[in-house]
């Protein structure tokens, strides 16, 4: 059985995680770059959820655009590239931040981003938190 104890000091959050998403971006040694990417509470979430969702006119329900939800999604979890940098910003053509990695990456490359970030803020498939917590 669980003890508050265990609920009061969790290990924290504030966790990054470096990921290769392609070989293309290269080191002065050829070496792969890898992107760094941290975890996401709940409720930096909801924040990227409520600005992504427009609100419902005459009775209609809210939608969630999830393209633009993605795409913060990307912009927040990831630290380095810094898609926010003016000259990165400037190399893709794009003014906006969230347009980068559309731009930067091929479509499996940026769906390998997605799912890294997804794994790494608890996305995972119950059976794979019981592996996890025997080790």
């Amino acid at each position: 059985m669980a003890t508050l104890s265990a609920f009061l000091h969790p290990v924290s959050v504030d966790q990054e995680k470096e990921v290769i998403i392609s070989t293309r971006f290269r080191d002065e040694q050829g070496n792969p770059v890898p992107f760094v990417i941290r975890a996401l509470s709940q409720e930096e979430n909801e924040k990227l959820l409520a600005r992504c969702t427009k609100k419902g006119k005459n009775g209609q329900p809210d939608t969630l655009d999830n393209i633009a939800y993605s795409r913060q999604l990307i912009c927040a979890a990831v630290k380095v590239p810094d898609f926010s940098d003016a000259e990165l910003c400037r190399s893709y053509g794009v003014v906006d931040p969230s347009l980068v990695p559309g731009k930067m990456l091929l479509v499996g490359e940026h769906a390998r981003l997605v799912r890294e970030i997804q794994d790494f803020c608890g996305f995972s498939e119950p059976e794979d938190i019981g592996a996890q917590a025997k080790n």
